[in-house]
């Protein structure tokens, strides 16, 4: 009697059922499921052959993935080797049938193997945490943290942010590395593994890492502006001698008694807002006036430099950090040196650490280091889960989070240092206090308040060139990143169109960031910097990370994500980080969303404060990507057949499979 399994039959991995075998009498189509089934015909796919052993042989398969047994699953098989449909059928009526689509299953099967096997991967594991690692630390950690930790009660502020960073950033660091090096996909295809119904979600990370390519680099191009006019013998913002100079120019350090009054501009402070930014020549939004052709020029270059980083993928990527992820490491160093030998810089490194324990107190001491560790570590653009899909599949992703984001914290920490040391010094020769010098947040910190301690020092040109020059290698690894995470989701998605065509996808990639950057280019093109950074992506991205993070603890299921890691590393996931993935990494993540949007930030920049509108426009560029994951939703429920349950059952069922290597056979598992 002739047996029929339908696809409800079908256990996923998760499934605790068994799925009955075929009769004797009967023949399975040729495709990998791994189901619970000890008794099963084992059949493999190795070196492109087939193996088939015969009917009669009860021999015990081999158990693989969490003791699930490969066996050959009786569905057609579809685009990744998955199952839709499992039924055995005899061969007696069904011969041409089953001829056909097994040779169909076993054309298509090894088209899959022979492309995951071409799969590109990392040459040393060395090359992957230095990506990591200057994708973590960028220009943020060096402006952004210190100006945070003394504005949050100093030393007291390393409380909240560490307890943050263990309960909410590291985990989360820690979930992107092992999904992306698990499933090897990009964060658009890597849903169809996982819960097909959230794979707006990579569409929208998509959309989010052009926005920042947008504006990132445009503060990199100021960098490179600077680093070119540093190459003289008298730095030009040292003087108030030149032709963008007002009558208000004061210089601090000159040999001259001068009088500082309210109106009293430094030369460092015109140099950056008259000649860099040439912001004079703009009113605001709502009249950017024309574009810098020098600051043009300087990104032109830029995103020169990124596409011949980038266009041959991680081999190339990967041997471009070597420089880029360990030069700001020396530059720092040096600073270091040099800052603490000069006068007041104890000043500075008390106004750094003094603890404020009253501040611990306040809520917003805890969203500002929530947000701080969270943008620091910088999942949720994805970066992670596209550097660690080129990984070995038994790599220890697990000791790479510890280390990585260690190191970045670490590197948050003694960069507060080389600044304030700094600035010390800056309050020591005005006179001040150091509050007083340390007004300047953001960019403006870098480009002001120590382009002009630097432009005072002994060997001026020296250390101006190495600090831009720092700036800007810092700057390059979070844009090579930013800009894999596009083409690995993009080249994943669509192998059969772009997978051949990586240089020329890349190429139409940096073009299309290159025209989106021009707003940021014109006279006024610091305004919307500033409007894209508060707006287009924090609340946006923070969505998106809070609903991966419920995607995969509760939807493809904790106890299903743990194997995995399990499957990889040869140990799970202990309780700590199933409860941090479960509960406290989402309510750690909801918690930053909500405060960011019940108390938006008031934006002003120099002397221009934002009019209500700006913010609804920053309002509206940040939805425009978060919309993509509820479009998609109802996208998918549309075009999937069946009534509502079928539809949302079948959204939330991964759909196709996830290759485990087995010695130098890979098995498929649904």
């Amino acid at each position: 009697m002739e047996k029929k399994a339908t696809s409800n039959e079908t256990q996923l991995l998760t499934s605790k059922k068994d799925v009955s075998g075929c009769n004797e009498e009967e023949d399975c189509r040729e495709n990998e499921l791994l189901i619970r089934n000890p008794k099963s015909a084992l059949r493999l796919v190795e070196d492109g052959n087939k193996v088939h052993p015969s009917q009669g042989d009860k021999e015990e398969a081999a158990p693989i993935s969490n003791g699930y047994s490969g066996v050959q699953s009786s569905g057609p098989c579809n685009g990744m080797g998955g199952v839709e449909d499992a039924q055995c059928t005899a061969p007696a009526a069904t011969t041409t049938t089953t001829t056909t689509t097994s040779a169909t299953c076993r054309a298509e099967g090894q088209q899959q193997l022979m492309e995951l096997e071409d799969r590109e991967t990392w040459s040393k594991k060395i090359d992957f945490l230095l990506s990591v690692i200057g994708y973590a630390v960028d220009l943020g950690n060096v402006w952004r943290f210190p100006y945070i930790c003394y504005q949050n009660g100093g030393g007291a502020f390393l409380i909240p942010y560490t307890i943050m960073a263990i309960f909410g950033g590291i985990p989360l660091f820690y979930m992107e590395l092992a999904l992306g090096q698990y499933h090897r996909n990009g964060c658009i295809s890597i849903w169809r593994k996982i819960c097909p119904i959230f794979k707006g979600i990579g569409f929208a990370i998509c959309i989010i890492d052009l926005y920042v390519a947008s504006y990132y680099n445009t503060i990199m191009a100021w960098a490179f502006y600077y680093l070119v006019s540093s190459f003289t013998t008298e730095l030009p913002w040292t003087s108030c001698t030149n032709a963008w100079n007002t009558g208000n120019c004061t210089n601090y350090f000159s040999k001259d008694n001068v009088s500082w009054t309210l109106y009293s501009i430094s030369p460092a402070e015109e140099f950056y807002t008259r000649q860099v930014l040439q912001v004079h020549r703009s009113n605001g939004l709502d009249d950017l006036g024309g574009i810098s052709w020098q600051l043009t020029l300087c990104l032109l270059l830029i995103f020169t430099i990124v596409y011949f980083s980038i266009w041959k993928g991680v081999k190339t990527s990967g041997k471009v950090v070597w420089v880029t992820a360990t030069f700001p490491y020396i530059i720092l160093f040096i600073l270091l040196v040099r800052g603490a030998t000069l006068p007041g810089a104890w000043r500075g490194v008390l106004y750094y650490l003094k603890p404020d324990w009253q501040k611990l107190l306040a809520t917003e001491v805890w969203v500002d280091a929530a947000a701080q560790i969270f943008f620091s570590l910088g999942p949720g653009f994805g970066v992670l889960l596209a550097y660690a899909s080129y990984n070995k599949f038994h790599n220890n992703c697990y000791q790479d989070a510890l280390v990585t984001s260690t190191v970045n914290c670490m590197t948050s920490f003694v960069s507060g240092f080389v600044i304030f040391t700094v600035l010390g010094y800056m309050a020591e020769m005005r006179n001040e206090d150091v509050s007083e010098v340390a007004k300047d947040t953001g960019p403006s910190l870098l480009f002001i308040t120590y382009a002009e301690a630097i432009a005072n020092m002994p060997a001026s040109t020296f250390f101006a060139i190495i600090f831009f020059l720092m700036l800007l290698t810092l700057g390059l690894d979070s844009t090579f990143a930013g800009l894999e995470g596009v083409i690995t989701g993009v080249l994943d998605e669509f192998p059969h169109v772009w997978s051949k065509r990586r240089e020329l996808f890349v190429l139409g990639l940096i073009i299309i960031c290159f025209l989106g950057s021009l707003a940021t280019l014109t006279f006024g093109g610091a305004y919307v910097v500033k409007l894209f950074e508060e707006y287009a992506t924090g609340p946006a991205v923070l969505t998106v990370v809070f609903l991966e993070a419920v995607a995969v603890a509760w939807f493809y299921g904790i106890t299903q994500f743990c194997n995995d890691v399990k499957e990889m590393l040869g140990f799970a996931p202990g309780w700590y980080w199933r409860v941090c993935w479960v509960a406290i990494s989402p309510i750690f993540l909801l918690f930053v969303t909500c405060s960011f949007l019940s108390n938006p930030p008031e934006l002003r920049l120099f002397d221009y404060n934002y009019p209500y509108w700006t913010t609804v426009l920053g309002y509206c560029i940040g939805t425009s990507s978060v919309i993509c994951i509820p479009i998609y939703m109802v996208y998918r429920l549309i075009v999937t057949p069946g009534t509502l349950k079928e539809r949302i059952l079948k959204s939330i069922t991964p759909e196709t499979a996830t290759e485990i290597p087995i010695g130098d056979i890979r098995m498929n598992a649904v």
